[in-house]
Order: C-alpha cells, then structure tokens, then sequence
C-alpha cells in the first residue's frame, strides 16, 4: 500500500513500514493511507480515493466531523496507550493519597496534619473502573498488588476479569456511593459529557478521589471546583482537563486537594516508537476487505 504522513514525518514509522513492503509518497492524491499526527485544525482535505486515516491518538471525538464528512475509514490508536495510561492513574491517585501536593506547598512539616488525611490503597478500598476497556485490564493488573476491591463499569455490564464485580453505565448512580477511588477511562461522546458533575459527586463519599485520565470534559470542572472547596469530595487527580491546557491561575493549580500533571500519559516519544507496528495491523486488515483492529465507529464517536 501506499501511505502518507502528515504533517509531521515520523523515520521510526517510515521504516517499520517500508520494511513490512508499503511505500512512502508525498502527495494524499496518490495515498492508499495515512497517518495524521497533527491537530485536527491541520488535516487536510480527505480525497475519496483515500482508504483510511490512521490517527495517533486514542480519543478522536475532535475529528467526529471530519469523520462523518469523508468517505474514507478511520483508525485510532486505541490500546497503544493502555499500560502509559494506566501506570499515570495509579500515580496521580498515590500521589493524592499519599498528600504529595499540600507536603510540598507547605514548605514546612506538617506531619500531624497531613497524616490525618493520608490514605492507603492497600488498607480496605474499593476502586471504580469507569470505562473499563483495554486501558482498564492494564489498570486491573497493577493495581493487584495493593489489593483493593474493584469494582468495573463498562457499556454491556458483561464481567470484566480481575474485577471483583462488574456494572454496566446505566447504572452507575449505584456506583458514586460505593466506590472510595474513581478512575475515568471513558471515550468523550454526548452521553458522557460532563458524566460526572455536581450531582454525582454529591453521591459519592466526602472522602472520594476522582483521577481522570481518559477525556477533560468527562468531569465539570466548575462543579469539580465547588466540591473541592467544599470537602464534598477529599480529592483529585487530573491528567486532562477542560479546558485544555488548563489556565494559568485557575483555581485548581493552587488546591492542595487536586493534583495535575499536563496530559502526559501518552507521551509523544512513545506514540512515535509504536504507532508504525500499530497502524501496520491495520493496513493488513483493510487490504484484506476485513474490519481494522482500531477501527472507529464513526456514528458512535470512538
């Protein structure tokens, strides 16, 4: 087949591709693929005689419009970020846990007043799996060895291994209650814009922790303003935010009650070294007629 990159060109790529018998051009006219590894402001015109656009990112709900505007097939990059993904939630619930953010800001030893508010995964937890796919059996995994209760939400309510229960999204008002720990993997669709607001977290337990590391405007940040400063919640970890980049001096940045780390789960460096062999399954499975491993439902939004 015949592939584009653009608009960055990617060597790592380009070789794992040209080794497999593929060839680089120039121009999409002439392309049977591409890679788009830009923003979605930059992707060009899509030709109908393109087959498929291979994205290098796992969420593509800034594309759903491009999407639906072409002809063509689109593959995202889902599971190439799972065990990246699932490590920054592990660390940015820890670090809430474990008080990192207000021990640092204090500037002073606090002992006494911040051990009254660590807590331990180890010690009788229970943690929600909100959107437990690929990224969320990673999660499972590492998260064995601190032993706490999981409990996985996902579409079907169909069980999820490792997980000692398992509820679909319809009912996940039964979960906010129950949980001490969230994690947010969910795709950004309508349905789940905004999911978790100031009525969930009314639901959940004053000591309750919410990492998102799945899409920013899954949370409210407004509300989730409010229910930190209110103690309706104890805690936070985010890795993407709504807005994003989140504002200089946006009030968030200051709380000791919310971590933040600037969307650095699925570092660039990383996607450049596993997109080729990625988009490679795909290419074989479209050049065969079949569905591609990471194909996108265009109508669905992920």
């Amino acid at each position: 087949m015949k592939f584009l990159m653009y608009p960055h060109s990617w060597d790592k790529v380009q070789k794992t591709l040209e080794d497999a018998g593929h060839t680089l051009v120039d121009d999409i006219d002439d392309a049977d693929c591409m890679l788009f590894n830009g923003k979605p402001d930059e992707l060009p015109e899509i030709p109908e005689s393109l087959g498929f656009v291979q994205l290098h990112l796992a969420g593509v709900d800034a594309f759903v419009d491009q999407m639906k505007a072409s002809s063509a097939r689109w593959a995202n990059a889902a599971g190439l970020y799972d065990k990246t993904v699932a490590e920054s939630a592990i660390a940015l619930l820890l670090a809430q846990l474990h008080a990192h953010k207000p021990s640092t800001q204090a500037e002073t030893w606090l002992q006494e007043e911040l051990e009254a508010k660590t807590r331990f995964l180890c010690e009788d937890s229970t943690v929600a799996i909100i959107g437990a796919g690929g990224i969320g059996a990673e999660l499972i995994n590492m998260l064995s060895g601190f032993g706490p209760e999981i409990i996985a939400v996902n579409r079907s309510g169909n069980p999820v291994e490792g997980a000692d229960e398992t509820v679909p999204s319809t009912e996940l008002d039964s979960v906010w209650p129950r949980a001490d720990y969230f994690v947010l993997l969910m795709p950004l669709t309508e349905e789940t814009h905004h999911i978790v607001d100031a009525n969930a977290f009314a639901k959940m337990k004053d000591s309750a922790v919410v990492v998102n590391v799945g899409r920013g405007p899954l949370v409210n940040t407004d509300d989730l303003v409010d229910a930190l400063r209110d103690g309706v919640i104890a805690g936070a970890g985010l890795d993407v935010t709504e807005p994003e980049p989140l504002p200089d001096g946006h009030p968030l940045w200051k709380m000791p009650e919310c971590v933040i780390t600037p969307h650095l789960a699925n570092p660039l460096y990383s996607v450049r070294k596993r997109i080729g062999a990625h988009m490679l399954k795909n290419m074989e499975a479209f050049a065969a007629g079949e569905k591609m491993p990471t194909e996108v439902d265009v109508a669905a939004g992920y």
